[in-house]
């Protein structure tokens, strides 16, 4: 009987602290943006506990996410990780959703001149493409890809160019929009495959390459590691911009 209650009991022990490391872990959060004197020790992707504390110098500008909300840090000074950080959920949510990147028109196939230049819009949504900008973009599924331009007044259209086969289509932003999709059977989109968007004047705007999110995420800082991780370096920068400010 001894025995078996201290075995319950070494059991018992040894769940609460599997669960309260599973808690500290879950209280970690990452670095999104960094800028200045300490940047170097405080990279993007660095992962740093709520709890810890942290000494920035003049010039210095660090932001991390946390299960909380997004805490904005400049120096210098001396600062908490997880005080007071800044809710963020809805931002997060409507950056975030999947639902505004699936409803949206394939592009059709026409030509047409680009319009008068505007004030340059943010890129509202982490699965639109920016077609201006280069590098490694995650997507949640490989055939619900839609493309977004920073200026929305005129039509545009852009080639969409697989490098590996050298096989093409255009997609046309009508007048006022910004957002257009790609049509997956006119086009199929393969990870880590290099694509060239072609602009309205024909130079090359940005080469880009997709990969897959294996899984789903847990909130801003696991969906920022998972981005960092992957290399989609471009989607932090996106939301360290729009959670930060």
């Amino acid at each position: 009987m001894f025995s078996a209650r201290m075995n319950a009991k070494i059991v018992g022990t040894g769940i609460a602290a599997a669960l309260a490391l599973s808690a500290s872990a879950a209280m970690a959060g990452v670095v999104v943006k960094s800028s200045g004197p300490s940047a170097a020790t405080y990279p993007v992707g660095k992962k740093v506990s709520d709890t810890a504390t942290i000494t920035l110098k003049a010039g210095d500008s660090i932001t991390v996410l946390t299960a909380k909300g997004t805490r904005v840090m400049k120096g210098a000074g001396t600062f908490k990780v997880g005080d007071q950080p800044k809710a963020t959920r809805g931002r997060f949510a409507a950056l975030t959703r999947k639902r505004a990147a699936r409803r949206v028109r394939t592009g059709a196939v026409r030509g047409g001149p680009a319009g008068a230049m505007e004030a340059k819009a943010t890129n509202p949504n982490l699965w639109y493409v920016d077609v201006s900008q280069s590098g490694k973009r995650c997507v949640f599924d490989l055939n619900t890809v839609r493309l977004w331009r920073p200026v929305k007044e005129g039509i545009a259209t852009y080639r969409v160019i697989d490098t590996a086969s050298e096989s093409s289509i255009d997609v046309t932003f009508d007048d006022g929009e910004s957002v257009a999709a790609l049509d997956p059977a006119r086009l199929t989109v393969v990870a880590d495959t290099e694509y060239t968007f072609a602009g309205p004047e024909g130079t090359d705007v940005a080469t880009v390459t997709f990969t897959k999110l294996a899984d789903d995420w847990t909130g801003a800082e696991d969906l920022a590691n998972k981005l960092v991780e992957a290399g989609c370096m471009t989607q932090v920068d996106q939301m360290a911009d729009r959670l930060g400010g």
